[in-house]
């Protein structure tokens, strides 16, 4: 089983819920799809119950201007 640092997985649920897709998150980081599913789950699960604070808006993280970079190209 591999050990995941912590703030790889709150980057990934984050990338998921900023309406990715989990197959896509999990295969532009390298890690199971399965595996990533789960992360997603618990933190659901640690979220208190009722209505969910809508996602904030915030400056994009390092792996998501890497991934606009990719994209723009040379």
């Amino acid at each position: 089983m591999k050990n995941y640092p912590p703030q790889l997985k709150v980057d990934a649920v984050a990338l998921y819920e900023s309406r990715a897709t989990i197959r896509s998150v999990a295969a532009d980081l390298g890690i199971n799809l399965e595996t990533l599913r789960n992360w997603v789950r618990a933190a659901d699960a640690s979220r208190p119950r009722g209505r969910r604070a809508e996602a904030s808006v915030e400056s994009p993280t390092a792996l998501e201007a890497e991934n606009a970079a990719a994209e723009e190209g040379p």
